[in-house]
């Protein structure tokens, strides 16, 4: 195995290349988590890994809670199943909210503050209510709690690593929070071993072939708890050493490629680039510098046969999208063709016409 392989092998198991699955919610079943804090695009990532589903199928499920999204993994927000919620809140949470200590302290928030927040929001929030961010704002005012920006970032947030609050319904193009426990099925809950390889396992078949600190960094484990993990789902995984890194991955043969030439037009927080940290440079074999050090904002990458060779400049406008790509490499004519497909995929994915606008090469 080498670089090139372990790239083509992770792009298969993300599901962007091979058969897709049957609708959004797999997806998001099968990545475990899916970062999601730019809404819109967030919304493609499970879209073109999906069969067929459109924007308005990705909304759907998540208006009908068959796909929730909440803080979850890292201090950000991820789109995560109903069924996974609750285990992976009690294995992560705990460990995400103590990285937003240092910003809570800041923001005047202490434990007793945070559960005065959050049984001020679950009380608003009973009876199937569905609120927005500033109607959560009231209640918690009602309650003798002044909360606004960060402030109030940091109480949400509080309020759904504690599995209280999740996301709820769509409100014209208002999100709202719901109560987690009207909202997702009461489960049995498995125990933390359980968790813990599961959540291992889990990573490593979709998101592998990827080493330990990719995964130390995705699921905001402890090197200790991610070698127990490992060791619990035994031979699930295997692994392979590949430039003096050891990657794990699900045993299986290396899969079919896609034709060549196969472009992905990814949102900037796909999972396909920004679930790791050492294994990254399996997706840029070449070294390319894809974008200057000074582009100002989050790179939404141009993929070509599993590799980045360059990003893209999204611009919604009331009769369709402008897309500037920015290439690192010179495409030929079948690349091109490949790219120009790719944009298209996602014009329908959104319900609107994509026009590309030449940017730097």
């Amino acid at each position: 195995m080498d670089r090139l392989e372990v790239a083509h092998r992770r792009l298969h198991n993300h599901r962007l290349s091979g058969p897709p699955l049957p609708d959004p919610a797999a997806v998001v079943r099968h990545l475990g988590a899916s970062q999601a804090q730019e809404y819109a695009m967030a919304k493609w990532s499970l879209g073109q890994r999906s069969a067929g589903a459109d924007d308005a199928a990705v909304q759907a499920a998540l208006d009908a809670g068959a796909i929730l999204r909440t803080h979850v993994l890292r201090p950000t927000w991820h789109f995560v199943a109903p069924e996974d919620l609750r285990w992976m809140l009690a294995l992560t949470g705990p460990r995400v909210r103590q990285t937003s200590r240092y910003y809570e302290r800041r923001s005047g928030i202490d434990d007793d503050l945070v559960d005065r927040a959050t049984a001020a929001m679950g009380e608003a929030l009973q009876g199937g209510r569905h609120l927005t961010r500033p109607e959560l704002q009231d209640a918690l005012a009602r309650a003798g709690i002044e909360a606004s920006g960060i402030r109030l970032a940091y109480l949400v947030m509080a309020a759904e690593l504690a599995a209280v609050v999740v996301s709820g319904v769509l409100r014209g193009k208002q999100r709202t929070y719901a109560l987690v426990d009207e909202r997702v099925p009461a489960a049995p809950t498995p125990d933390p071993d359980e968790a813990l390889a599961e959540l291992t396992r889990r990573y490593f078949v979709s998101h592998g072939p990827a080493t330990v600190k990719d995964f130390r960094w995705w699921s905001s484990l402890t090197l200790t708890q991610i070698r127990r993990g490992l060791a619990i789902v035994g031979e699930d995984l295997t692994s392979a050493d590949v430039d003096g890194l050891t990657y794990w991955f699900a045993p299986a043969d290396a899969p079919e490629r896609d034709p060549s030439p196969t472009v992905h037009v990814l949102q900037g927080y796909d999972e396909y680039g920004v679930a790791y940290t050492e294994g990254r440079t399996a997706a840029n074999i070449a070294d390319l510098t894809v974008a200057p050090a000074t582009t100002n904002q989050v790179i939404q990458p141009l993929v070509l046969d599993s590799q980045v060779v360059g990003w893209w400049r999204r611009v919604v406008e009331r009769d369709g999208i402008v897309a500037e790509p920015h290439l690192a490499v010179p495409l030929d004519a079948a690349q091109r063709a490949a790219a120009r497909a790719a944009f298209d995929r996602l014009g329908r994915f959104a319900g609107m016409p994509v026009r590309l606008e030449s940017g730097s090469s």
